[in-house]
């Protein structure tokens, strides 16, 4: 789990003046768009922000104050990220489009310092060689950008319509092996479904994750400075302290998998999950565990900066040599659930390798029905 900032109490005032030119005589539909951006062109050069991929105006608000080390709490963050978006006649501050410009001049703060957006992939040849064999092994992929087909909501998934088919064995399993009481099996399912109505990804997605980082929903699974169902680490900004347990992290040992749910959810609301926000997909829901920055590269293939070596699964060809992609993460979890779960039983009109135009919402999920693939 990587770094996060555990969120303090002060926070500067926010500088109110008034948006520069006449934007408040625009119709409304207008606002964000065209008077947002001559706004962004005419402000000063250095107070103006261009989103990239991913960016939320909330994560944005945050930045600053990170870079400054300056503390802010969950909410402080949300009320300036609306007061952004009034100052720029944003219409939906839970809205922000890839190539938009945001002047943060109200912020009163330093010009935020941010890496250029991606360029071309500079491979070595070990690398280049090992996501080529994965593009061409039949491994569950994703599309020329992991975002680009996301849908509106997870709605037109059976799984929207209460069949969560690896949840329910990865509960059950669970129970089998001592995780939980059986007792308790009705309100962990419950609490699962919550977080996946609140955060807006497929339970489904939330059992292979936990299949990943602890064997599935094992509440004492440790390596010794990572603890609990999605491994919280021991470190200055890091899960357990998110979680308020930066000087006690082991003692989410001690905790039964209800009160570890609660966790998580704490923990998803600090890494940038928003609730009701757009669909969190299962490499974006793993990345939030593993490597929240990490999300930001969104080429199926391209190497994601995380600390590694990871677990073999997770790499391009199972090699911990090689890189980490999005793509091999969706390979791997794929892979691990099919090694700790029986194969489930194919649908009678079910035609590997496609699906309707309305079941399909992204190509993972096209293939959760595939046999192992024979990549090493």
């Amino acid at each position: 789990m990587s770094n996060l900032l555990s969120p303090l109490s002060s926070l500067p005032a926010l500088n109110r003046s008034a948006p520069l030119g006449g934007g408040a005589d625009l119709p409304a539909a207008n606002r964000s768009g065209a008077f947002g951006q001559v706004l962004a062109d005419v402000a000063t050069p250095t107070s103006v922000v261009q989103a990239q991929g991913g960016d939320t105006l909330i994560g944005l608000v945050k930045a600053h104050y990170r870079q400054n080390q300056q503390p802010i709490t969950e909410g402080q963050a949300m009320r300036l990220a609306h007061q952004v978006a009034a100052h720029n006649q944003i219409e939906n501050p839970d809205l922000i489009l890839t190539g938009q410009k945001i002047d943060f001049s109200a912020l009163q703060m330093p010009a935020l310092a941010r890496a250029n957006p991606p360029g071309p992939l500079d491979l070595n040849a070990q690398s280049a060689q090992l996501v080529k064999q994965l593009n061409t092994s039949g491994e569950p992929t994703l599309t020329a950008n992991a975002l680009a087909t996301r849908p509106t909501w997870w709605s037109a998934n059976a799984a929207a319509q209460g069949n969560h088919p690896l949840l329910e064995r990865t509960l059950n399993r669970a129970v089998a092996k001592g995780f939980v009481p059986s007792a308790q099996l009705p309100a962990v399912r419950d609490r699962v479904m919550a977080l996946a109505d609140r955060y807006n990804f497929q339970p489904d997605d939330f059992a292979r994750l936990t299949l990943m980082e602890s064997g599935g929903m094992n509440p004492q699974a440790t390596n010794g400075s990572c603890h609990g169902i999605i491994q919280f680490c021991d470190g200055e900004n890091r899960g357990a302290a998110s979680v308020g347990l930066k000087d006690n992290p082991r003692s989410i040992l001690g905790m039964g998998l209800l009160q570890q749910l609660d966790l998580v959810d704490r923990y998803f609301s600090q890494a940038g999950l928003r609730v009701n926000g757009p669909p969190v997909g299962l490499d974006d829901l793993y990345l939030t565990v593993l490597t929240p920055a990490a999300k930001k590269e969104t080429r199926p293939n391209a190497p994601l900066p995380i600390a590694g070596p990871q677990a073999r699964y997770l790499h391009v060809g199972q090699d911990t040599r090689g890189p980490i992609t999005r793509n091999s993460i969706l390979a791997g979890l794929h892979r691990l659930t099919d090694a700790l779960l029986p194969p489930l039983p194919a649908p009678a009109n079910a035609v590997m390798g496609s699906a309707s135009k309305n079941q399909v919402t992204r190509l993972y999920d096209d293939v959760a029905q595939a046999a192992p693939t024979t990549l090493r």
